[in-house]
């Protein structure tokens, strides 16, 4: 159902990489299910000094967590055509199309958690 390839939404050689569809996805249909390893908010001070920090996702009030899988792989959008669930019970994070997706296209989600939620993510402040 879905694949990684070469993403334009970048120009970042090593890290030019997106989830696209294979096969044409249904609005609201299960893309992907990514199990999740949790760790503790106080030890997302010694993440932030890598490259990891950019993949974390917040994971309740007080964990973070890294979304295995191609989890990790899906690019941001303000306007996604993916949304994500968090299943706390079965510690994983549920993918699903937030409208049609045509195969060939990247499959996108908005990192603020909400698909329209416009607020500023980390990496636009930077540019600013």
């Amino acid at each position: 159902m879905i694949e990684i390839k070469t993403t334009a939404l970048t120009n970042e050689d090593d890290f030019s990489r997106g989830v696209f569809a294979k096969r044409d996805i249904s609005k609201s249909e299960l893309i992907h299910e990514a199990p999740v390893i949790p760790y503790p908010n106080e030890q997302h001070d010694k993440i932030e000094e890598t490259l990891l920090a950019d993949y974390a996702f917040q994971y309740g009030e007080h964990h973070t967590a890294f979304v295995l899988g191609y989890g990790m792989m899906f690019n941001h959008s303000y306007t996604p055509n993916a949304n994500y669930k968090i299943n706390f019970q079965n510690d994983m994070f549920e993918f699903y199309a937030y409208k049609d997706i045509p195969a060939g296209e990247e499959i996108l989600i908005n990192y603020n958690g909400e698909v329209e939620n416009d607020s500023p993510l980390w990496f636009d402040e930077d540019e600013e």
